[in-house]
């Protein structure tokens, strides 16, 4: 079967000696040079390897942009790893570092921070501790944390924070000044004194940072532990991940990717829409992220660290219901409450575009959606700016895509989409599993 290429937005030549407004790193001529794979098995997860190789030359078109120094996707299909690779450098090649500058390989074991794909982690914690029992998403914030009450904020339930219609999806930009990021205090204050935009439940907003600080209190108020501890409690340890927490030791900071400003510096209006969402510009976020205090503190809604194989390994451990290599971490009602539609392509007031949301996760769509076309059943979360994770119970994949520049309007989107469009082409749907 032959395969129409993908449209595509040529990008500019670059002009020597003059400065790229696309902000590209250096894409060498042999893309080999700079790929890496890791242990996989297409035939054993039922994909032919030529249709493997279809999906990495999507990615490798995408790399051939420029705008993502560094790109690694893990996929698995029927539980089994059909594709583990990366391409470009983790460091010291982002649009400003010279030809001479040391350049350290991306590679599949590489961990990225995943931004706001980190929802999706604090999602899953926060229903198995529903679970558990230490809460239920239905109560109200203010039942655990009463100094949430304030300013009208009494009514605002754990489950409208993970749908995002909470009303209070902004917080004063000292939240994200990194020397703040250790005092509770501090951060106790701000959630509370928070005042919300709209009624509680009745509206769609992003809350990008937000979310994340008032579920980590409530779990802190009921189980006696800070979101860090529980999240390796009851989760990681047991499943023997070595990343996905939320940051990483210090001693490992120097493992991870670093993240790049890339692409045509955005203006308003979407500078601006993302600048209300995120606090500082996006820009400054990208450099925001490389901080040493950034990459050991605790942001649970933003600040995740793990690789395209451990993020792929857990939509696996979601799609197989929360037990993965025979041990099991929660009941397959619990995935299944989370991905509950909570909102159908309803107008996003923080993002501005229509949303499709589950409590805590993203949802897939018939025609256009994150995941793919042909994805209603499909469920993850994206992460600033071209990070994915989702899992695909009608195809039963579950997918790491991880990224390093930080573009907002770029010409790689088409081969973006296409990558995605190729996951879904791996195998052929066999309907939701029973």
């Amino acid at each position: 079967m032959s395969v129409l290429p993908s449209p595509r937005i040529p990008a500019p030549p670059r002009i020597p000696g003059l400065p790229d407004p696309l902000r590209r790193c250096w894409v060498p001529r042999d893309l080999d040079s700079v790929t890496t794979i890791g242990e996989e098995d297409p035939m054993a997860g039922g994909v032919h390897p030529d249709h493997a190789e279809r999906l990495w030359r999507a990615v490798r078109r995408l790399y051939r942009t420029g705008v993502h120094p560094a790109i690694a996707l893990c996929v698995r299909r029927n539980g089994v790893v059909v594709l583990d690779r990366a391409i470009g450098h983790a460091r010291g090649n982002g649009p400003q570092d010279g030809r001479d500058v040391a350049k350290v390989p991306a590679t599949p074991d590489t961990p990225f921070v995943i931004f706001s794909a980190a929802k999706a982690v604090t999602a899953v914690l926060a229903h198995v501790l529903d679970e558990r029992g230490a809460f239920h998403v239905g109560d109200r914030v203010a039942e655990h944390v009463p100094e949430f009450a304030r300013n009208g904020k009494d009514a605002i339930t754990i489950e409208h924070v993970l749908s995002h219609r909470a009303g209070v999806p902004n917080l004063p930009k000292e939240v994200l000044d990194l020397d703040n990021l250790a005092d509770e205090e501090l951060l106790l204050r701000v959630i509370a004194d928070a005042r919300p935009r709209t009624r509680p439940g009745k509206l769609l907003a992003y809350h990008a940072v937000s979310g994340g600080f008032i579920l980590a209190e409530v779990v802190r108020r009921t189980t006696g532990k800070d979101i860090r501890t529980v999240l390796e409690e009851e989760l990681l340890g047991p499943l023997g991940f070595r990343w996905g927490s939320y940051g990483v030791a210090p001693e490992d900071v120097d493992q991870v990717a670093l993240s790049y400003p890339t692409g045509a510096p955005p203006l308003p209006p979407v500078s601006t829409v993302l600048t209300r969402a995120l606090g500082p510009h996006p820009d400054e976020v990208t450099r925001l992220s490389n901080d040493p205090r950034f990459l050991t503190g605790v942001i649970p809604a933003a600040n995740v660290v793990t690789t395209a194989n451990e993020l792929s390994r857990f939509f696996e451990l979601c799609l197989r219901g929360g037990t993965l290599d025979g041990v099991t971490v929660f009941e397959p009602r619990t995935i299944r409450r989370a991905t509950v539609e909570r909102a159908y392509r309803e107008l996003d007031l923080t993002l501005g575009a229509p949303m499709r949301h589950g409590a805590g996760l993203m949802l897939g769509a018939q025609a256009i959606s994150l995941f793919g076309p042909d994805t209603e059943h499909a469920f993850g979360h994206l992460g600033f700016t071209n990070v994915l994770g989702w899992a695909d119970p009608e195809r039963d994949l579950s997918v790491g895509l991880l990224t390093s520049g930080k573009p907002i309007v770029h010409h790689g989107l088409p081969d973006l989409w296409a990558i995605t469009r190729e996951v879904g082409r791996l195998g052929p749907k066999a309907g939701l599993p029973g």
